[in-house]
């Protein structure tokens, strides 16, 4: 049994969410905006929060940014808003999916799973030790990466791409399998998805960008070689 919030302002949603999430087993918590929700991830931890987009008080964005410094909750996010935009933008603030309305319950609840199933498989994954790729250090126990001794600062989803590629070096990886492994996907995922990841990544890792290698119809690879 997960620990679920959902955040919504029209009850009716909040509603259905929690019938759905209920007959899976779920335990439910609900909050009306974000503000709300904030406040809640201070008190509690949740397993999963699924959240709104337009909401009154504080929009689903911001609740999400000010959520993730809290603690790396998993976030589904919903929408009304289907542009690429959207979508693109929120996964560049961490969250796990994004769920267009008017939605599916029972494909949400399927989202839902997939999600958790994948928490709880990098929960329970063995920590790798900390790597040194020249002036490139990545901690990944500690969460940590540096670039010539100074620590950058990743999304939540920026680091697990990293260190799936890093774990994975010099291996070729589809976009589809890093769509799977690292948000847990199936046909769920896009692969542009990964390119956005894949460019803010280089950006961030600066004189070491180039070991992000794209292979041309088939996805990246983390390319060194210690």
């Amino acid at each position: 049994m997960a620990k679920l919030l959902i955040v919504d302002d029209e009850e009716n949603i909040r509603e259905v969410v929690r019938e759905y999430a209920e007959f899976e087993g779920h335990q439910v918590f609900e909050a009306a905006d974000g503000m709300e929700a904030v406040s809640l991830c201070r008190l509690n931890d949740y397993d999963l929060i699924i959240m709104d987009i337009m909401m009154p008080k504080l929009d689903g964005y911001s609740a999400c940014k000010e959520i993730k410094k809290i603690r790396n909750f998993p976030v589904i996010m919903m929408s009304a808003r289907s542009e690429e935009y959207d979508k693109l933008f929120g996964f560049e603030l961490g969250i796990d999916d994004y769920v267009t309305k008017p939605f599916s319950p029972k494909e949400l609840m399927a989202r839902v799973n997939a999600v958790l199933n994948r928490s709880i498989a990098f929960a329970k994954a063995e920590p790798s030790a900390n790597m040194q790729f020249d002036g490139l250090t990545i901690d990944i126990p500690g969460r940590s990466v540096s670039v010539d001794g100074v620590k950058i600062e990743l999304t939540p989803k920026e680091y697990d791409l990293l260190f799936y590629l890093v774990e994975n070096k010099n291996i070729a990886l589809s976009r589809d399998k890093l769509l799977r492994d690292v948000w847990g996907y199936d046909f769920f995922g896009d692969d542009r998805t990964i390119d956005t990841h894949i460019k803010n990544l280089r950006n961030n890792l600066g004189p070491y960008r180039n070991m992000i290698v794209t292979l041309r119809g088939v996805g990246y690879k983390f390319e060194t070689q210690q």
